[in-house]
């Protein structure tokens, strides 16, 4: 029987290097195949490493632990390290996913391999995925009512717009400016889509690709094109919204 192999993904060098060493000491026939520092190199470990297990910082730039596990659609086991406290990770209750709360602790990471072992030698994967990962999203990135954008004033040339946040279509991002397209008009900010998302309701608008957030509303309809990509066509917009492999989980039925 081959050993099992696993990634660790976080954007911290340190946070990397602790949990690698722990992991060493309670766990030594446990294979490290990757060290990632973002979402976008763990996605791409898990692709072409195939590990059994996935140990993702929740909060990572561009590419967060979230996504990462949606878009591994189960072909690993998953473990969340985070900071955030008990009061977010009870949406852990909902399924077999496991987490470490920082700073972890030796007697905690054993706990978790644990687990893990006991699953493996039964062949078990976690289930509910993509339940807890909507918890989660509703623990951890929700803003509050009094915090949440209402209107966003863009930009058009020498022409200040105010775009209610209700009219807004789609979100689109560049180097330099993110574009506000309602069904009628469209503007320019300087708020980069992560920033955005702070203030926005996740259920309002959702994230298809890591330039994009488009409302769900008005979306009309989804469709894959002969290789496979898949594209979102709006009510009131020309336009057609590329979606990203990580977020393709979205339109998974299709």
């Amino acid at each position: 029987m081959t050993n099992p192999t696993a990634i660790i993904a976080d954007d911290e060098d340190l946070q990397r290097l602790d949990l690698k060493r722990m992991l060493k000491a309670v766990w030594p026939e446990l294979n490290i195949v990757a060290e990632c520092e973002d979402g976008g190199d763990a996605l791409d470990a898990i692709a072409n490493l195939q590990p059994d297990i996935a140990f993702l910082d929740i909060r990572m730039p561009e590419i967060n632990g979230l996504d990462v596990a949606r878009a591994s659609d189960g072909k690993c086991r998953v473990v969340f390290t985070t900071a955030f406290d008990n009061h977010a990770i009870e949406a852990f209750k909902l399924g077999a996913i496991d987490y470490l709360l920082k700073p972890i602790t030796d007697e905690r990471l054993q706990q978790s391999i644990d687990r893990i072992k006991a699953q493996m030698e039964t062949g078990a994967l976690p289930q509910n995925l993509m339940q807890v990962m909507a918890a989660l999203d509703q623990k951890l990135r929700a803003p509050s009512e009094a915090e949440r954008i209402k209107w966003i004033s863009a930009s058009l040339g020498n022409t200040i717009k105010l775009f209610p946040i209700d009219e807004v279509l789609f979100f689109e991002s560049d180097l330099r400016y993110t574009r506000v397209v309602s069904a009628k008009d469209e503007g320019h900010i300087r708020t980069s889509i992560k920033e955005l998302q702070k203030g926005l309701d996740p259920d309002q608008f959702w994230q298809i690709h890591r330039s994009v957030m488009v409302n769900p509303h008005a979306i009309a309809r989804a469709r894959r094109d002969e290789m496979g990509n898949i594209f979102v066509e709006l009510r009131d917009h020309p336009e057609q919204l590329k979606v990203s492999q990580t977020y393709a989980w979205r339109f998974k039925s299709m």
